[in-house]
């Protein structure tokens, strides 16, 4: 059973970066097919796709987060992050981190609040 958890501050500054860990077991971030998402919800409003980072380390962005928005990981932690530069209230939201695999989200981490608030 792949298990997914989001770490990080629940309060950031604008103007600020949101910074994000999703740490994974009981599955490699480098099995083969796999790519690991970062997804928000605003409040009040659907489920917005930000972007992931695939088995090999390639990276996709969605076009309207793509210039501040950066997904990295660390394969010796089985990790993957999600920065998010010049935050504004805007970006308040729960985040969540997911596998993709074979077409869909097949596993989800519990999601994560973040408040952008001075």
């Amino acid at each position: 059973q792949v298990q997914l958890q989001e770490s990080g501050p629940g309060l950031v500054k604008p103007s600020q970066t949101l910074s994000l860990t999703c740490t994974v077991s009981g599955g490699s971030i480098t099995t083969s097919g796999s790519y690991w998402s970062w997804i928000r919800q605003p409040p009040g409003k659907g489920l917005e796709w930000m972007g992931f980072i695939a088995y090999r380390g390639s990276t996709y962005y969605s076009p309207s987060l793509k210039s501040h928005t950066s997904i990295s990981r660390d394969t010796s932690k089985n990790q993957f992050s999600l920065q998010l530069t010049s935050v504004t209230p805007e970006d308040t939201a729960v985040y969540y981190c997911a596998r993709g695999y074979n077409y869909q989200y097949d596993y989800w981490g519990q999601g994560t609040q973040v408040t952008v608030s001075s």
